[in-house]
């Protein structure tokens, strides 16, 4: 029986495989999009001022969308214990269909259920900030500042908007926002554009962080100032 020879890969063939290799194109992951919850108190409480602002909100899509691609899940709150979260997407017309489609219904607000929702999302993929409207809180606020407390220490900043003049609300909003090392402004039925340009401030601050905030605010100042300034307090 005759020994058959091994034949190997000779240097030359090794040298001119590794040098196709190294002229394929590195394939670099995508960066992630901003990712931005957009929750809001639908209770019956908002119900004078609802299509105002659902016209504001649906803008704020449209900004978003403009600013790079961010993708936002639309939740809110009303009636008795209804919560409902819409999925991921950065198409602002599905947004805005999704949002024009909400309507108010009496109930208690559930911000704990926010804060929570947002705690959960978090871990599945990294979000960039969580914006809350709401007019008043009708829960423990030290469970609520427990939750805030949690959600800043997983890097998520709330940017939370207060329509009206509630104190209880006020003293809650103002606490979550600092928890989370976000910010609090207020707004009320006459300051649309208000609530307009703090909206485009956040979804500056979603797509490219603090810079593009602060280029957005120098740009628009007043209100968006505010969320500059808030954020940038040490």
């Amino acid at each position: 029986m005759t020994e058959k020879k091994i034949t190997q890969s000779s240097r030359k063939d090794i040298r001119s495989f590794l040098d196709r290799l190294a002229k394929v194109p590195q394939v670099t992951p995508k960066a992630s999009a901003g990712r931005l919850i957009f929750a809001l108190d639908a209770t019956a409480s908002r119900e004078p001022t609802w299509t105002t602002a659902q016209q504001i909100q649906q803008e704020m899509f449209t900004v978003a969308s403009a600013l790079g691609g961010i993708e936002i899940q639309l939740c809110y709150y009303r009636g008795m214990a209804e919560f409902h979260a819409s999925p991921w997407t950065s198409d602002a017309q599905a947004l805005r269909r999704v949002m024009s489609s909400v309507t108010c219904i009496g109930g208690y607000t559930q911000i704990a259920q926010v804060l929570e929702h947002a705690q959960l999302e978090s871990r599945r993929q990294k979000i960039s900030a969580l914006v809350f409207i709401g007019d008043c809180m009708e829960e423990n606020v030290d469970l609520l500042c427990q939750r805030a407390g949690e959600l800043g220490l997983m890097g998520v900043r709330s940017f939370v908007f207060q329509e009206g003049d509630d104190p209880t609300a006020e003293l809650a909003f103002r606490q979550i926002a600092k928890l989370t090392q976000g910010a609090y402004c207020r707004f009320d039925a006459k300051s649309a554009d208000q609530l307009r340009e703090l909206l485009g401030a956040v979804a500056a601050y979603a797509a490219g962080g603090l810079s593009a905030l602060e280029g957005y605010s120098h740009e628009r100042k007043g209100a968006a100032l505010q969320i500059t300034h808030q954020i940038k307090q040490p």
